[in-house]
Parts: C-alpha cells; structure tokens; sequence
C-alpha cells in the first residue's frame, strides 16, 4: 500500500471527521494517490497500460485525466457464455487474468464442472473472487485479496454513521444464506463481524447461495422477457419457485420466533422489505406488538420488490414494527470496497479514499461545478476506489446519480454528497451506452483468444 493511499484510506478511522471535509481539500491528495496507484497497477494490468497509452497518458496530475483509464461494468461480465456453458474454466481463468492483478492460469481446475467448483478453486488458491447477481442471466467476476477483504470490513463498519456505531455486542439476523461467493454474503460478513455478538450470529439458511442457481433463475428470466422459454419449461419453473417460496416462508416464519425471543436486547436485523413485512405479519400472529424492541436495534431494509405483493404503506407498516431504531442506509455496489453512508439530511457522503467521478452519460468528460445548476448535476457514477489491491478501482457504473457539490450537506457537513434519487441508465435486458465498454471487451477477447 501506498503512503498517500493510505493517509486517505486512514481517515475512515475518525468517520465524523471523514465524511465532512471540503471536496476542494482533497483533490490534490487524491489525485497523488491515484497516480501512485495508477504507476503500479500499468505494469500489472495490460488492459490498463493500454488505455493510458491510447490516451497518451503517463503520469496523472488531474481528476479529469482519470476519465479514459476506467474500466466500464460490463468489463467484468466480458468473457464469452461458451467458456461457461462448455466448462472452459481454464478460459475463464485466462479471462479473469486480464482484469486481474495477479495471474490466475496457475489455479488448478482439474475435475472442476460448474461455476461454483471454479469459484472455490480460486478460494483454494487465494484469490477472494466475488460475483454479482448476475440479473441478466449473466455474472460479473471481480478479483479481491484478502487484504482486500479487510480494508471492506473496515470500510462497512460505518454503515450505522451518524447515528450509532457496529459495537460487535449486537444479536446478529441476517435474512439470507450464510455463505456463497457472492456480494451479498460478503456483505453479511462484513456486517457480522463489526455488528455481531460473537456466537449469537443467525443466518435464515446455512445453504450455500450458488451461482450456477442465480445463473440459471437470471437467464430463464430473460427467455420468458423475449418469449422464447417453452411451456414445459415456464411450468416445471414454475413448479420448482412455488416449492421454494413455500420452503422460504416456514423458514423465516421459524426464524421470526427466533427473533422475538431477542427482542428485549439490542439486535440487528438485515433483508429485504418483502421479508421484513413477513417477519411483521408473523410477530403480529404471535402477539408481539409494534415498537417492542430495544431501543438500540439496527434493522437493514431494500429491495426485494419486485414481484411482491406489498401494500401501498409497507415502509410505514415496517417502520411502526420496529419503532425508534436505528435503519442502515447506504449507497454501494459490488465494485466499491468503500460503501457511502446515508447522513440524517438524506444524502450519501464520500469517504476520503473514494474518488468520485461524475461523468456524462457516455462515459467520456467528467462533470465539474461549472456543470452544475444550484450545485447539482446529474452524472453517470464514475469512481476510483483507492482500496482496492486485487484489480483496478476505476469504475463507470451504470447508474445514474445527482452529485451536489456546493459543499454543504442539509446535515451541515462539508464535502461532495449524492442525493438519494439514484436510478440505472439502461433496465434490465437494455443496452448500456458507455463509450468506452466496445474496446474493452474487444480488447479482452483478442486477450483470451475468443
């Protein structure tokens, strides 16, 4: 680790100091950390060396000269569906190796025969890879060390900033699987480990969340969208989601008994809306009134929607249920190791080590003050994420966001903020336009030889 990359990453330690420092005294830190970081990561990653050579970069000494050098998104989902679909893990290896600072043709995948066995070879060697969702039938792959690793848990445990601190003697729910390689799990170790009182950490299911399942859920999805699933195979799908929702709801109907035994000592809770309602309705079943909890309970809320049948009111009813506790609130991705807190004025503010990158929708000019109105302007996300070891932390995202930057938050802290108005350039099954994603992804499969 860099000595100015890490006098950045270092001030997370103080986060009431952290998140309210004017963006104007950061810049000239940032940028030097970003060209420490840039000079080494050019003689690792040839993906890397290339941009910066195209774009007759040498040596960083603005934000904007950072803009032709991230990576799109879609880089980390480029490799071609036949290396999975004909069991090529030796290819995707080889892809990997690309976005990757380390090389990965050296793991054995001997024997390996789906996603998940070659996730877990990686592991064996490693190399904390990690997957998204992959809602569009198709995963992102993105390449951590454990240091890595570290640096995010340490990061995540100012997820209840402002307004308390993870105290590690909280009663820990998570509603979700306790393992998997995947953002989510990581998330919920993460969480665990700066929240949770040791031996009274809970998972909904110690079944494994695999990728090839997510996999397969995603890419049915996208036939059905484009009407290509036959009948048998919408019905036998069908037939296996009806089974697993029943199992899903006795499960979190059991676990809703485990969590109101609790409910006069500080705990966590974390999911999805959908769940926290069922958790709702089944406490409600057993007599257990709104508000009745510890004054110091933690409850994490999002997604889960979709799909869902919840009344109009569901945020209120949830609210009423847990009463006056604290809610998690952040704004994060896969990509970012540095999560940004939501402030009491509702906007997400930026760690020191986070450089944030407003862009235009095409990826290719950053967004200053003089493209604001009032302050804001609205910008595709860009950042470069100082923490990261196990690949390049310069990311256009797909999302779609307000960046304030009159340095004043409506909490009265200083420094850049995003409001929490953030939406996606492009839907599921859309293209996203990014200008730069076409010649990475040809770049990476001439690399690999697709």
């Amino acid at each position: 680790m860099t000595e100015k990359r890490a006098a950045l990453l270092d001030l997370i330690a103080e986060p009431d100091s952290a998140f309210d420092r004017p963006a104007a005294s950061l810049v000239e830190l940032q940028v030097a950390a970003a060209n420490e970081l840039f000079q080494e990561r050019r003689t690792q990653i040839p993906l890397l060396e290339k941009r910066a050579s195209e774009a007759g970069i040498d040596e960083l000494s603005s934000l904007e000269q950072l803009v032709p050098l991230l990576f799109s998104h879609t880089a980390y989902k480029s490799y071609p569906q036949s290396f999975v679909d004909r069991g090529r893990w030796d290819k995707m290896l080889q892809w990997l190796s690309t976005l990757s600072t380390s090389d990965l043709t050296n793991v054995d995948v001997t024997g390996v025969t789906n996603v998940d066995e070659w996730l877990e070879r990686l592991w064996d060697a490693g190399h904390a890879v990690i997957a998204t969702s992959g809602t569009s039938g198709k995963c992102s792959f993105l390449t951590h060390t454990m240091g890595d690793r570290e640096r995010k848990t340490r990061h995540f445990n100012t997820s209840g900033w402002p307004f308390t601190k993870a105290d590690g003697d909280h009663v820990y729910f998570w509603l979700g699987p306790s393992s998997g390689r995947t953002s989510a799990v990581e998330a919920f170790l993460a969480h665990a480990e700066n929240w949770g009182r040791p031996g009274e950490i809970y998972a909904l299911s110690d079944e494994p969340m695999l990728i090839s399942e997510i996999s397969e859920a995603a890419a049915f999805r996208t036939r059905m969208a484009n009407g290509t699933a036959t009948p048998d195979e919408i019905a036998q799908m069908e037939s296996r989601g009806a089974e697993r929702t029943k199992c899903v709801q006795e499960d979190l109907a059991k676990f809703t008994e485990k969590i109101v035994q609790y409910r006069d000592q500080p705990i966590v809770v974390n999911g999805l809306w959908g769940q926290h309602m069922m958790i709702l309705e089944r406490a409600h079943e057993l007599g257990i009134r709104d508000g009745d909890f510890h004054p110091d309970t933690v409850i994490g809320t999002g997604g889960g929607v979709k799909g869902v049948a919840l009344p109009p009111d569901y945020k209120e009813q949830v609210a009423r249920f847990w009463g006056d506790v604290v809610r998690l609130a952040s704004y994060g991705m896969t990509e970012l190791a540095q999560p940004l807190p939501r402030c009491n004025g509702g906007r997400y503010h930026v760690a020191p080590g986070l450089v944030v990158l407003p862009l235009d929708e095409g990826g290719e000019r950053l967004l200053g003050p003089s493209d604001a109105v009032d302050g804001l302007v609205d910008a595709r996300f860009g950042f470069l994420d100082l923490a990261i070891e196990g690949r390049w932390g310069g990311i256009i995202t797909g999302d779609k966001v307000t960046v304030d930057y009159s340095d004043s938050c409506p909490c009265g802290r200083a420094g850049i903020t995003i409001l929490d108005n953030i939406t996606r350039f492009a839907q599921t099954g859309q293209n996203d336009h990014i200008g730069c994603a076409g010649t990475i992804d040809a770049y990476i499969r001439g690399a690999v030889g697709a």
